[in-house]
């Protein structure tokens, strides 16, 4: 015999005693087991009714096109307009690309930096062990 329990929306003694009990640990959760209790039947059909609107609106057919996609956020029909954004964007890209340069020999440099600190530390460890050159020794 197999056991198999759902939540259902719908007024049950399970969804009536995780509403009580929502509503003592957590007043929202409580709420939003009411709500569930109330509407929960049509979370399937809303989601679905939003997925279909979706799919016939205009902005979709906008972020699906090849021209959006290619010019970042396509020509703006101002020749001006449009030489200026593409030179402000290609100097932004070259500013982010030297930024990205500079982080990069920053993390070289603390990673280096992480590095020699660790070495004189293990150096004076086994210095004072005795297993090692002394502290007064030169590297």
């Amino acid at each position: 015999m197999t056991c198999s329990s759902t939540l259902k929306p719908g007024w049950s003694p399970m969804t009536i005693g995780l509403m009580v009990l929502g509503f003592i640990v957590f007043w929202p959760l409580g709420l939003a087991m009411l709500a569930y209790i109330l509407w929960g039947d049509r979370f399937h059909s809303v989601a679905d009714d939003a997925r279909r609107h979706w799919d016939q609106s205009a902005m979709k057919r906008g972020f699906q096109s090849r021209d959006f996609q290619a010019q970042g956020f396509g020509r703006t029909g101002n020749a001006a307009f449009d030489e200026y954004r593409a030179r402000e964007l290609k100097r932004l890209e070259e500013e982010r690309a030297r930024l990205e340069t500079m982080r990069a020999e920053f993390d070289d440099f603390l990673r280096e930096l992480r590095r020699a600190k660790d070495q004189d530390e293990f150096d004076r460890f086994m210095a004072d062990k005795g297993h090692g050159p002394s502290r007064d020794a030169p590297a």
